[in-house]
């Protein structure tokens, strides 16, 4: 049974005359009388009834006529689906994002990939690291935007931009009026992270080694928005990205202080699998990222 077979049958069925069902599927007659014939022999019934001059389905037959429409309706879904797949920017773009980054960095990237591909929404997914890692894997995303290093087989990463980290402090604390901070400077008061698990907490005790030592109140918040607030609040300090600090996030009660250089940063990539079919969407994706003007941002597209 084939799709011309079906295709056959409806035509039939529909015009009652052999000449012109022929003549709607552009073939001979014997063509489509022997196509039909060997479908009927195929199912074991009779589809039509012949007379002189005319061909009529049975109440069974109409069924399957029926059923066959479906079939060739369902056909052409696939073939209009796959014909929208040949634009590799039309559908929805399934994007990971950590949670350091996203809240800061969607707003302007959304305007920017609406200019650049207006038919490729994204579906977005906010998580960590780890959970976005196993989901790009399974083929539960297309991309991810995470910190470096990003380490997974058959993974292909690009750098989009540096950002610094900054250090936080209520107005009225000790340090706001310095030029710069040191990062072993960062230990004694009560500093402020994130839980364990996210990255960025990672890269904090990375950059700011006294943060660790015996001596620091360690504070711990769920997100850089609830530590910016603590932080506001007269509880600690923090080191936050400079992204987050940014207009409208910018806060009178909290000052922001540079690192002495070298200022410690974090990297930022896009990761996709390399066999993804639409190479096109990433190439819109750093498109997007290049016309950002953010000053936080250091690009490196």
């Amino acid at each position: 049974m084939t799709l011309t077979e079906l295709r056959y049958i409806v035509a039939l069925a529909q015009e009652g005359n052999f000449s012109r069902a022929a003549e709607r599927c552009s073939v001979s007659q014997p063509t489509l009388s022997v196509a039909i014939a060997r479908l009927e022999d195929e199912l074991g019934v009779q589809l039509f009834e012949r007379g002189k001059g005319f061909v009529s389905p049975s109440d069974v037959e109409r069924q399957v006529v029926l059923q066959a429409q479906h079939a060739l309706d369902e056909a052409e879904k696939v073939r209009q689906i796959a014909q929208r797949g040949r634009d590799q920017l039309e559908g929805v773009l399934r994007l990971g994002i950590i949670h350091t980054i996203g809240p800061y960095l969607l707003p302007q990237l959304i305007h920017s990939l609406k200019a650049v591909a207006p038919g490729m929404p994204l579906a977005i997914e906010e998580n960590m690291t780890a959970n976005l890692a196993d989901m790009l894997r399974d083929n539960d995303l297309d991309v991810v935007i995470v910190a470096l290093p990003f380490d997974l087989p058959g993974v292909l990463t690009r750098p989009l931009y540096d950002e610094s980290f900054k250090v936080v402090v209520p107005l009225g604390h000790p340090w706001e009026s310095k030029t710069a901070i040191a990062p072993e400077d960062v230990a004694g008061d009560e500093v402020l992270l994130l839980k364990a698990g996210n990255c960025f907490r990672d890269q904090v005790l990375g950059a700011c080694p006294q943060v660790s030592s015996p001596e620091t109140d360690i504070r711990l918040g769920h997100s850089i928005g609830t530590i910016r607030c603590m932080v506001a609040s007269g509880l600690g300090v923090s080191v936050l990205p400079e992204g987050a600090l940014q207009h409208p996030y910018s806060n009178d009660l909290i000052r922001v202080l540079p690192f002495v250089e070298p200022a410690p940063s974090r990297r930022i990539a896009l990761a996709w699998r390399s066999g993804f079919v639409r190479p096109k969407a990433i190439e819109a994706l750093l498109e997007a990222v290049r016309r950002l003007e953010v000053p936080a941002y250091r690009l490196l597209v």
